[in-house]
This record gives C-alpha cells, structure tokens and sequence, in this order.
C-alpha cells in the first residue's frame, strides 16, 4: 500500500518564500495542510486552511517548513514539539537562548535546520569546511564576500555566517573568536587567522556568496549565486519529505543531501 502523502504546513504563508513554498509542497506531491499569517487571514491565490496560532497549523501537519522571524522561534519550537510535528527551520541570527529552543525541540521531534536550503550553497559551504582544515589561516587570508537585494536588513547574511562557521570548523577555531567585519577607517593590517566578511546591498540580487582563500602565492575562490528564491524553496521541501521517516534529532542539508555518509 503507498504511503499518504506527506502533510506540510508552512508558517509565515504570505511571505515570498511562503508563496513560493506554497507551490512547491504540491508540484512536490505533498498535501498543502495549511499555513499561518499573523492575523490568520487567507492568502489570495492558495487555497488551503489559514491560521494565526503555529499550535493550530501544527495539529493538521506532519512537518512545518518555517522561514519567519527569529522572534517567533522559541514559541515554534515548544509548540511543535508538544504536537509532535517535525520542523523545517530556515530563520537565521538566533540568540544562544533560540538555539537552545531548537535543540529542546530537536530532542523530541525531527528538525532540519539551515541557513540556507539550496544544494548548491550546501555543497559551496562543505567545500569551504574542507579547505579552511586545508589551508591554515598562518598562510591562508579567508574572507567571505555577499550581495544581497537592497531590502535586507541584515548584515552579513545567514549564509555567509554559515560558510564563516565552516571555515572555522574547518580549522579548529571558533568564528566568533576570529570574525572581521564592517571595516572602515584605519583599521590596522589584517588580523594573523582572520575571517573577514564584506557585504553589498544593491538592487534585486537574490543572493551571491563568494568564499575567498589568499596566500602569497595563489588565490582559491568558491562562488554561489541564486538566480531565483524557489532554490530556497523546492530544498526546504525536500527536507520536510526526508523528514518523513526520521528519528527525533537536529538534522542539516548536508544531511537530506546525503552527504555525511561520503568519507571526508
């Protein structure tokens, strides 16, 4: 007998990456179960149940794809949880008290966490892990380079944090310890095992991310560039089906992707 289709609520439906999540639970062959707005008002063009409360959504689900606001994550994470329905976080810039809403949550329900749901970033930020162990920060300047669309109020982006902390991983350290960022003015030679950060606001970009590796010798460049926001979408989808059959644990691209099951 197959199997019911997957159940999939999204949280923040009228969001443009909600919109677009909208469209690819169901090109997917998942159930669009439902969703939430802030005032538990329909969305004009998706025809599906509408909520104002994640606890609602929850109980009609089998996973939530989550893309709102970080403030909203400590309440998803307890809700969830309680209702046992799997999770799909792509909210970014958690405090240490957020994440540990999401590894409390993780602990009783499957969650798939990333700061950036396309394989191709995935891969870009593997590849970047791997390099920081190869090439150590006494020979090797690492610096992070990102454009975004003029809207977004953050700086730098979840993703370039993302590919930072896995140059870091990579050579043993920790980001915060050896994080540049937002230099102006005289600032002095570059920090000896520095990762600097440099961000760009422009337009309509939807993301670029570049991981920059220079020596005296050579450079070593990895760049990523998202031409449409549904790579963001049609990956946190994928992740809400692999989710289907797995146990209660914090989860990643890398993950869905298979990618930890290849030697390093």
């Amino acid at each position: 007998m197959n199997a019911q289709p997957l159940r999939i609520g999204i949280a923040g439906l009228n969001g443009r990456v909600g919109r677009l999540l909208a469209q690819e639970v169901v090109a997917g062959g998942g159930v669009l179960a439902g969703g939430t707005t802030r005032d538990g008002a329909p969305v004009a063009g998706i025809d599906c149940p509408v909520y104002s409360d994640i606890s609602q959504l929850a109980h009609h689900c089998d996973v939530v794809i989550d893309f709102t606001h970080v403030s909203t994550v400590v309440a998803h994470g307890a809700a969830l949880a309680a209702s046992g329905t799997a999770w799909v976080l792509g909210t970014t810039g958690l405090s240490a008290a957020e994440q540990q809403a999401v590894d409390a949550a993780a602990g009783r329900v499957a969650v798939v966490q990333a700061a950036n749901f396309s394989p191709g970033v995935t891969l870009v930020t593997r590849l970047a892990r791997q390099m920081g162990a190869a090439l150590p920060g006494s020979d090797y300047d690492a610096e992070i380079l990102e454009m975004h669309h003029r809207q977004k109020v953050d700086a730098p982006s979840g993703t370039a944090l993302a590919m930072g902390r896995a140059v870091a991983e990579g050579r043993g350290i920790k980001l915060e310890d050896h994080i540049e960022s937002g230099r102006d003015g005289h600032t002095g030679p570059r920090a000896d095992g520095a990762i600097g950060f440099a961000a760009l606001r422009g337009g309509q970009i939807v993301g670029e991310h570049s991981v920059i590796f220079t020596s005296t010798h050579e450079q070593i460049s990895l760049t990523h560039r998202s031409f449409d926001r549904r790579v963001y979408a049609t990956g946190a989808v994928r992740a809400a089906h692999w989710l289907r059959t797995r146990r209660p644990a914090l989860y990643d691209m890398e993950d869905v992707l298979g990618l930890k099951s290849v030697a390093e």
